[in-house]
């Protein structure tokens, strides 16, 4: 029989990126033991995970032996975490112990190793961004959690202490739902940063095009939660100005990445929101769509 696991676990993080430091801090908030925080050995430096460790009251380590802890969360790199799990196979007993990695694209199969050898294992993402200078809250964020029965059980509580909302995801269905996530997030930072090269044509340099910016970013966002993308779309396309649409795509020629990316998201629209004019605007924006 397994050995029962503490309502909260001890937690060992191995990676102690934007990502790991949020969660360390977040599950120290939250009333989670961080026995330890493992630097990678190509990434962090062991100074600035010292640093961390001692605001949460763990052990600093480059040693991936040296971890003692129930509950493991590798929050390294895609590319590394079937690596990290064929290393830590090897150091000590898994029998009874979880293993979580943060992936979003791939599947808790990538710790079948550490499932061998006797470790629940489960992938544990949060919709969420992490970037350096920023610590978001996990109040309220969704977590997309897959894999074994006892540590996806672990993972929901875990979630919930950490005031997030976890859902159920099935494995074939992880790269689309991270595709997903970076619509939301990474390449909405490509269009803002697009944007102010719109900017820059403009007369208006990026520094100030971003203040400028910020008031309409958070109305549209504002109107997107409140009435849905329908609701929230407003401007020539809406209304089936093709003369603006025109002179829009006239003036672009001079930033051809800007004006291609403003006829796929127009054809974009033109697909998935109500327009007006919808026939007209296909034939001078050339998408050839239905």
């Amino acid at each position: 029989m397994l050995p029962v696991m503490a309502a909260k676990p001890g937690v060992a993080i191995v990676g102690a990126g934007n990502l790991g430091t949020a969660l360390a801090l977040a599950l120290r908030a939250a009333g989670y033991t961080i026995d330890a925080l493992i630097a990678r050995p190509r990434g962090e430096g062991l100074k600035r995970v010292r640093g961390l460790a001692k605001r949460v009251g763990a052990r600093a380590s480059n040693d991936l032996s040296d971890v003692r802890a129930e509950l493991i969360w590798l929050c390294v790199p895609d590319g590394e975490i079937g690596r990290t799990a064929e290393s830590l196979a090897r150091q000590f007993e898994w029998k009874g112990r979880i293993a979580f990695h943060s992936s979003g694209a791939l599947t808790s199969d990538e710790l079948a190793r550490l499932r061998r050898r006797g470790a629940a294992v489960a992938s544990v993402h949060p919709l969420m961004t992490f970037v350096q200078g920023s610590r978001p809250s996990l109040t309220g964020v969704p977590f997309a959690v897959e894999g074994d029965a006892r540590a996806v059980g672990l993972a929901r509580r875990l979630v919930k202490d950490l005031g997030g909302r976890a859902y159920l995801t099935r494995k074939e269905d992880k790269a689309a739902y991270h595709a997903w996530g970076t619509f939301a997030s990474p390449l909405l930072t490509a269009l803002l940063a697009t944007t102010e090269q719109v900017a820059v044509l403009a007369g208006v340099n990026r520094k100030a095009a971003r203040a400028r910016m910020i008031p309409i970013l958070q109305q549209t966002l504002a109107n997107y939660a409140a009435f849905g993308a329908a609701g929230a779309f407003s401007g020539p396309i809406v209304r089936g100005d093709v003369d603006t649409v025109k002179q829009h795509l006239r003036v672009l020629r001079g930033l051809p990445t800007a004006r291609a990316v403003y006829s796929e998201l127009a054809c974009a629209a033109l697909r998935y929101l109500p327009v007006k004019n919808r026939n007209s605007l296909k034939r001078i924006l050339g998408s050839g769509r239905d």
